[in-house]
């Protein structure tokens, strides 16, 4: 099988089949964008991968640490991972096997995460460009003047909030809602309640996921400030999704509890 050598967001040299057909994604908004874009090719994914519904793949785990032997059992061609998602000594471990790892940044911008897609898909695909990639570029090109200063929760016990250069907070920011710990020095600062309470915040934005907040687990740490309750898909996976995120976050983010 012919190789070629490609470089991937981290900077790693990938050696890849001229054309993958055997695909186990680590990452459950990769898992989504290339059963969208290129049906047939995905041979795992992780327990996490709920999108596109229905998908009947084998499952190898979770993200954060994925059971090696069944992806080595289901003979990848390529495996997808994510900085952020995934640990450096899984990748380096399906590496030692002979896998091929093709890793995308822990962008920090809805741009940025596009691109990374973008490489994605033309480099270690030599695939086109799908449109709902192009669309989904032109959809988020710009943002809305702000509006809002908001905290947005990931996590309780102990509380853990979107800090610097998230894509979810630039994901808020385009719809107009400001981060009020945009310049944490952490990407994920845990400051207590009280500090929370008193940080400023016009609003606070609660997904579904990491944490599952709910409008009975959640609103009530934050007597007196307005609450949303937004699908953690929309709100930080980068893929076919982020086309629907656009307007319902916008709708959403302009009725709070």
């Amino acid at each position: 099988m012919s190789r070629r050598a490609r470089i991937d967001d981290l900077g790693a040299a990938v050696l890849l089949p001229g054309s993958p057909a055997r695909v186990v994604s680590l990452v459950p908004s990769l898992t989504e964008a290339v059963e969208v874009s290129l049906p047939g090719l995905l041979a795992g994914a992780t327990d996490y991968c709920t999108h596109p519904e229905g998908l009947a793949v084998p499952r190898v785990g979770g993200s954060k640490y994925p059971v090696l032997d069944r992806v080595l059992e289901l003979e990848p061609d390529l495996v997808l991972a994510n900085a952020e998602e995934n640990r450096p000594q899984e990748v380096r471990a399906l590496r030692d096997n002979g896998i091929p790892v093709w890793v995308t940044e822990a962008a920090g911008t809805v741009p940025a995460a596009l691109a990374s897609l973008r490489r994605m898909f033309t480099e270690a695909f030599a695939a086109p460009v799908p449109d709902w990639l192009e669309r989904a570029e032109q959809v988020w090109e710009h943002g809305d003047p702000v509006r809002a200063r908001a905290v947005i929760p990931v996590w309780r016990r102990p509380w853990v909030v979107l800090g610097s250069a998230t894509f979810a907070g630039d994901v808020l920011l385009r719809l107009g809602i400001a981060n009020v710990y945009a310049r944490a020095e952490q990407r994920y600062p845990r400051p207590g309640l009280e500090e929370l309470r008193a940080s400023g915040a016009e609003l606070v934005v609660l997904p579904d996921e990491p944490y599952a907040f709910t409008a009975e687990d959640g609103p009530e740490c934050f007597p007196g400030l307005p609450c949303v309750l937004v699908s953690g898909r929309h709100l930080t996976w980068c893929g076919p999704s982020l086309l629907e995120a656009h307007e319902l976050l916008r709708e959403q983010l302009s009725s709070p509890l």
